[in-house]
């Protein structure tokens, strides 16, 4: 094994499957959660850092129980045994996910309590008990309560007069005991904890707080005078919260966003698929809320059971963390982003258009700064005199940035303004609505998209008068017009004025805005017209190269690989002698070497500070490199069911700079795991020459400018390709990189 694949404690065993050529997804979904814990464990991530990586894996959990678990156990209740590649029934999968879950949970846990919690104390962040306050923060606790709390407050009585009240999903709430002392009766009650204020309440000490269900739960006498508070307990319930899209069969509702809508106030009312008690609740409390939860759900649903009861811990809702880990304390935290303004683009004398006009520019979020780059496009489209038309597609947007008011500008100075808004945006639904009646009140022609898909493609149109006609500038990308976004999220984007691009673009807006059905494109991939039979083209044509004995190469990033056919395209592909490296973040359901069947294909995932979010392929053709990025990752979702747009890329320095980020993620040793045939991920040591991250290789890339001169890319690209014409494994663990980092 080689020096930078060595096992560590944080090795994950999946459990076999009965199909062995295929992982199952919602176990690899887990394994890529487990990963962001490992990032919250791991004591080379600042602290703060650290709590924010275990706040996002608890809200990660919440959306897995919220959408496939709920799925899951919808179908074990309608008898359904889907046809997963794994072989997997729901009933085995929901085993498999409860051990593994208690497993991650109890490592959460340690890491919080026992590591976490005491390193914040260190450092001056104090999560403090009622009797750690000292009398004037008590004071201060009391009058916050008074003044705050109290006002807003509703405790809700259980009893046969008052029936087991409705509770919201994913809210914290206290189970209350309480003893009448005139009857001697034993009452339960509930008391939600408000979601409108928040939940770490400041006690005056300087970073010190104190949780808002421990302020309540001191001041119970308020609530229930003259009863007796025999115990108080904390404990959040999760619900059904996927929208019930309609099937392929069904009609189309006549008023979309009316369905969204009702779907949005129905999500409210889900069936629980998850309990969370605090860890010191009594056994009986426990029987109490699930008898009552049972009751109130309906019969054709599976029963809640001990195997829905978690008890995470003394803290529940570990995403409020989120809050701590934004404190400002910069020796905590990673150092700024500074994201560097693209090269061809920092003369902010000459028009963007010109720029274009001249070249196309390739950004690289959020090393390339968002703000200059795409957001200054579609603010320049709304200020120029010459521009006659904006289309955009909005898939998830901020919504307080640059991009939505220059579309409301463009339309206010009577440009033809189109935006398709997508309001199936899993969780973002509301938001959207939201912008999109913003969008239409300024005069903005809002289309909500094709019946039947989902729009998930990241492309903006900008149609120009200039001297020599009209002419379409393009905006292609991986990432959402989101500016938050785009400071976290590592994203691709292309600013063009390729004649049959721009064609292409406006051929796929007619297809969403009208009634046009085109068959195919001249130069983009577009789902679900054309784009799974180029992808699986694409792939097979390595594999005829192998088999002819020329070099047969393919290395794709992206978010997930799912689809059956893609990976058995690939195995077929391996088969060959095509050596394949997959740089996949999250779900992957292929099994990499086995032998026979996928000894040449390597996958390897990376999680850290940027949240992995570009999809990028590049394809050997026997020395002739081809390089393709878009929205879509290889999924049945994204090929069959939504709208996405994957485009080639062709310019010579285009193509060697992505080559070069291909070959840095590839080099990665700081960041990276490695996905075993078992179904394992290991996580990559660095070697004796130090480590190698790529994300701060392509931030150092960014601050030191060499962009500009393109000399870190290019010669990265040049090794790589070098590396992989030589014998021996390719780039992903050869000398060339080496090289590249400075090592001897």
């Amino acid at each position: 094994m080689a020096a930078d694949q060595l096992p560590r404690d944080e090795q994950v065993n999946a459990a076999p499957t009965p199909n062995p050529a295929y992982l199952n997804r919602e176990l690899s979904w887990l394994e890529f959660n487990a990963r962001v814990l490992h990032e919250a464990e791991d004591d080379r991530t600042p602290l703060l850092e650290r709590v924010r990586f275990l706040a996002i894996y608890a809200s990660n959990l919440d959306e897995f129980y919220m959408v496939r678990v709920a799925g899951l156990r919808r179908q074990l209740s309608a008898g359904v045994r889907p046809a997963h590649a794994d072989g997997l029934t729901p009933a085995e999968q929901l085993a498999l996910i409860d051990t593994r879950v208690r497993t991650l949970n109890a490592r959460a846990r340690a890491c919080l309590h026992e590591v976490l919690l005491p390193a914040l104390a260190a450092a001056g962040v104090r999560l403090l008990a009622a009797d750690e306050l000292e009398p004037a923060e008590r004071e201060r606790i009391a009058v916050f309560f008074d003044e705050h709390v109290y006002p807003v407050l509703t405790p809700l009585a259980v009893d046969p007069e008052h029936p087991f009240p409705y509770i919201s999903n994913l809210s914290l709430s206290l189970a209350v005991e309480l003893r009448d002392p005139e009857s001697g009766t034993v009452r339960f009650a509930r008391v939600k904890v408000p979601k409108s204020l928040p939940r770490w309440v400041p006690t005056g000490r300087l970073h010190g707080f104190m949780p808002l269900e421990q302020v309540i739960a001191g001041r119970l006498d308020a609530l229930f005078p003259g009863m007796e508070v025999l115990g108080c307990h904390v404990f959040r319930l999760t619900r059904y919260s996927d929208l019930d899209m309609l099937s392929a069969n069904a009609e189309e509702p006549e008023d979309l966003l009316a369905t969204i809508e009702e779907q949005l106030f129905q999500r409210r009312f889900g069936e629980v698929v998850r309990l969370e008690v605090a860890t010191e609740m009594p056994l009986h409390m426990r029987e109490l809320l699930l008898e009552e939860l049972r009751a109130s759900e309906a019969p054709e649903l599976a029963p809640l059971s001990e195997r829905e009861v978690h008890a995470p811990g003394p803290l529940l809702d570990a995403s409020d963390l989120m809050a701590l880990g934004s404190l400002d304390l910069p020796e905590h935290r990673f150092p700024p982003l500074i994201a560097s303004v693209p090269p061809e683009l920092r003369d902010t004398s000459r028009p963007i258009f010109d720029v274009i006009r001249e070249r196309e520019v390739l950004v690289h979020h959020p090393f390339d700064s968002f703000g200059a780059s795409v957001e200054t496009f579609v603010e320049s489209a709304a200020r120029d005199e010459q521009v006659l038309a904006i289309k955009l597609t909005l898939y998830r947007t901020s919504g307080d940035g640059a991009m939505v008011q220059a579309l409301i500008d463009a339309a206010q100075r009577g440009k033809q303004v189109a935006v398709l808004v997508e309001l199936q945006a899993r969780f973002d639904e509301v938001n959207n609505i939201a912008w999109a009646r913003t969008l239409e009140s300024y005069g903005v022609h809002v289309v909500y998209g094709v019946p039947g898909l989902k729009t998930h493609t990241k492309t903006a149109l900008v149609v120009r008068r200039e001297a020599d006609g009209i002419r379409r500038y393009v905006h292609i990308g991986t990432g959402n017009y989101n500016t938050r976004t785009a400071r976290m999220y590592t994203d691709l984007g292309l600013l063009t004025c390729d004649e049959d691009i721009g064609a292409d673009i406006s051929d796929l807006f007619n297809a969403i805005t009208g009634y046009a059905r085109r068959q195919d494109y001249r130069r983009l991939l577009v789902a679900p017209v054309n784009m799974r039979e180029r992808v699986l083209a694409l792939i097979d044509r390595e594999t005829a190269h192998a088999e002819a004995g020329r070099p047969g190469r393919i290395i794709a990033k992206m978010n997930a690989l799912v689809d059956e056919a893609c990976i058995d395209a690939l195995y077929r592909a391996s088969r060959a002698g095509v050596e394949v490296d997959l740089i996949v973040r999250g779900i992957c359901c292929l099994r990499p070497g086995v032998a026979g069947m996928s000894e040449h294909i390597r996958v390897s995932s990376i999680v850290g500070r940027f949240l992995e979010h570009s999809r990028l392929w590049m394809f050997g053709n026997a020395g002739e490199s081809e390089y393709f990025f878009g929205s879509a990752d290889w999924m049945p979702r994204n090929l069959d069911r939504r709208v996405e747009v994957v485009t080639p890329v062709t310019n010579p320095l285009s193509m060697a700079r992505l080559q070069g980020v291909l070959d840095v993620y590839l080099a990665d040793n700081r960041q990276a795991w490695d996905l075993h045939s078992d179904g394992s991920y290991v996580q990559r040591l660095p070697g004796a020459h130090g480590e190698r991250s790529a994300q701060r290789m392509l931030l150092r890339d960014s601050w030191g400018g060499s962009r500009e001169s393109g000399a870190f890319i290019v010669e990265a690209s040049a090794l790589g390709q070098e590396a992989a014409r030589g014998p021996g494994r390719p780039p992903s663990s050869s000398a060339a990189y080496a090289a590249i980092f400075g090592e001897p």
